[in-house]
């Protein structure tokens, strides 16, 4: 049986900008192959609801699971749940157990909750709560789009609530080989060694070290054996 997909959604104008760096991606990456889960694709958008909505109903259509990051916060261009809320055809509102989660922060604090943060309780009808124990202002699930903040502490104690919850598959593993050789040496051996080994993936990857060219050649996949094996026929021709 395959292994369930999923897709990464993040949400932003500061990511495009270039003002913020995109961490998030390659840490649920990282986690959601050592889950059993293949993420098949990774797209960035602006705070622009039209393009988040289109962007979630074609996501959420194509993979068991969407994943979102940003656009979750107190402010004017926070529109990530109202556009996940319209994408799913969802009415959205300040919902009683988000808010009293944000009031027992805040009064802890010693800081007021006011309208702009009160913005964080709004939850599309439906949906389930996700845990912050950072700074308390939920994500959520609704249908299998799991909506959690930008920021990187805060995106990665979501991810460790979600992951486990989910069903996953096969971890996939992988094997690799710094060759000292163009990519144009090893194309030819490359593409032999592949067709020999239909459930892996391949890939070469070039480098420069030290004034010193050459590929580091990966193996992807399930099979323990045949990654061995595979390896074992890299160090060979390649070695």
């Amino acid at each position: 049986m395959p292994n369930p997909t999923a897709a990464m959604l993040v949400i932003g104008d500061e990511i495009l900008s270039g003002r913020t760096h995109d961490s998030n991606t390659h840490y649920l990456a990282g986690v959601l192959t050592k889950a059993g889960i293949d993420l098949r694709e990774a797209r960035v958008v602006g705070d622009h609801a039209p393009t988040i909505v289109s962007a979630i109903q074609t996501l959420a259509g194509r993979y068991d699971h969407v994943f979102t990051s940003g656009g979750i916060g107190p402010t004017h261009d926070d529109i990530t749940a109202d556009a996940v809320a319209q994408a799913m055809g969802r009415s959205i509102d300040v919902r009683a157990d988000a808010r009293a989660l944000l009031e027992a922060h805040y009064q802890k604090a010693g800081i007021e909750l006011n309208e702009a943060r009160l913005r964080m309780a709004r939850i599309p009808d439906g949906a389930t709560l996700i845990d912050n124990p950072v700074s308390a202002a939920p994500g959520f699930v609704l249908g299998n789009v799991h909506v959690m903040a930008g920021v990187p502490s805060i995106f990665k104690a979501m991810v460790a609530s979600v992951v486990p919850t989910l069903t996953g598959g096969a971890p996939m593993l992988s094997r690799s080989l710094d060759v000292h050789r163009g990519e144009g040496d090893i194309a030819a051996p490359l593409a032999e060694l592949a067709a020999r080994y239909p459930t892996l993936s391949f890939g070469s990857y070039p480098f420069q070290r030290q004034g010193a060219y050459g590929s580091n050649i990966v193996a992807r996949g399930q099979d323990v054996a045949a990654l061995d094996a595979a390896l074992a026929e890299m160090q060979e021709r390649f070695g």
